[in-house]
């Protein structure tokens, strides 16, 4: 009996300790790759990524130049009215890399007649706010004004200026970043830096990604704008003059009528919704827009139906991105109708009908014409571009106020091609008047 009693003990301690082996596990025994400790792992909350800071916008001050400060000054500076001419001046991209564009292919002297550089720009910025001159935006030189029996028509703004400053309006054109300008010299798009200002982005002559301040138009202008503050009392910078047939600010936000799909347009949508946060940093910042028809068409040539039908396609496909603009910039200079001087054509009264009051061409002056018979403002304006720079004796001196263009031109990075002025060591010295 005794001897029974104690088997079964024996087998209820031995029944015990294998329950308890069968729920842990030796100490010594290594955990396998993906056993209970990575479970465990897994099943812990996951601590999250630290939050991006965006930086805050810098405060950005715009005033009206056409309302006189309270007590006719400012922050210590006088203002005064300004009833004369407001200068004006355009620019296509500027090149940032000479040696691409400048390479010999078919598209050098195009480049060359047309643009200028980055160095050469900065030049020209420097120069004009040695000069006097202080930015304005288009839109504020001129108002629309209603009078007794209902018809409206444009009128010039006076300007409040600081004392002994001249206005300037610039115009950028092709603010679109084409395509066939990529790898060729120039910048790519427009992005956002880490600072929350805007930069360029683009590749370098040896396809290194480049992220800068100092290559585009646009931000250069910025940049120079920090700098020289008193160069941009109100707070303008200059009017981007855009098509749509390749997007916008380097953002692919255009439709095509050939094979178009479901995967395109959803890459589509994705570059509008990139592009949106740009054109708001720009407007905020004192940048304006400007219509430069869809497709660079020729707006002196085109029937009416080609024409209306192309700026429904800029108002459906860029306009609905920048916003209302007054504003239109006809490429290749060509007037509306032939010739919106002497004549107010369909196209242009549709232009009018839908918006537009101020209708920009190129001359060798900056020249305004109110029109009397529609509501709109017709105009010039200069081109600082290789055709000018390298102009002759009478060129030289319509672009005098701005500059001396042969402090500019850049000749050992442009192509050798001829330059027309009378060099300044060619030219004959003053002769001094022996005093009497």
């Amino acid at each position: 009996m005794r001897r029974l009693l104690a088997l079964l003990l024996t087998l209820i301690l031995l029944l015990s300790l294998a329950g308890c082996g069968g729920e842990q596990q030796p100490a010594e025994t290594p955990s396998a790759p993906g056993g209970t400790e990575a479970a465990a792992e897994s099943e812990a909350p996951a601590e999250e990524p630290e939050p991006e800071i965006t930086p805050e916008p810098e405060p950005y001050n715009i005033y009206d130049p056409t309302v006189e400060p309270p007590g006719g000054s400012r922050d210590g500076v006088t203002y005064v009215a300004y009833n004369g001419v407001v200068e004006h001046l355009f620019f296509h991209p500027v090149i940032a890399y000479p040696e691409q564009a400048f390479d010999g292919d078919h598209m050098s002297d195009g480049y060359d007649d047309w643009m200028v550089t980055v160095g050469e720009y900065n030049k020209i910025l420097q120069s004009v706010y040695e000069k006097g001159f202080v930015l304005v935006n288009i839109s504020d030189c001129w108002s629309e004004e209603t009078s007794e029996d209902g018809s409206s028509r444009m009128v010039k703004n006076t300007l409040y200026l600081p004392e002994g400053k001249k206005p300037l309006i610039i115009s950028y054109d092709d603010v679109n970043y084409n395509l066939y300008t990529l790898g060729d010299g120039f910048t790519y798009k427009l992005i956002f830096g880490e600072d929350g200002k805007l930069w360029s982005w683009g590749l370098d002559p040896q396809g290194n990604e480049v992220v800068s301040r100092d290559l585009d138009a646009i931000t250069i202008l910025d940049k120079f704008v920090e700098e020289h503050p008193d160069f941009s009392p109100f707070g303008a910078k200059g009017c981007l003059s855009i098509t749509g047939y390749e997007g916008i600010l380097g953002y692919r936000t255009q439709t095509d009528s050939e094979n178009w799909t479901a995967e395109r347009e959803a890459e589509r949508q994705k570059e509008i919704e990139a592009v949106k946060p740009i054109v708001a940093e720009l407007k905020r910042t004192g940048w304006t827009f400007g219509s430069h028809t869809w497709g660079h068409i020729s707006l002196n040539s085109r029937s009416y139906e080609t024409v209306t039908a192309d700026m429904q396609r800029w108002f459906d496909e860029v306009g609905s991105l920048v916003g209302e603009v007054d504003t239109i910039f006809y490429p290749f200079g060509g007037r509306l109708d032939g010739d919106d001087v002497k004549q107010t054509g369909p196209a242009m009264q549709w232009m009018v009908d839908h918006g537009f009051r101020i209708f920009c061409s190129v001359g060798i002056q900056s020249y305004s014409k109110i029109k009397s018979d529609t509501c709109a403002v017709i105009c010039d304006r200069l081109h600082p571009d290789g055709t000018t720079l390298r102009g002759s004796d009478k060129v030289l001196e319509w672009y005098s106020q701005f500059y001396d263009a042969r402090d500019i031109i850049d000749l050992e990075v442009r192509p050798e091609r001829e330059v027309r002025w009378t060099p300044k060591s060619a030219e004959t010295p003053a002769v001094e008047t022996p005093a009497q």
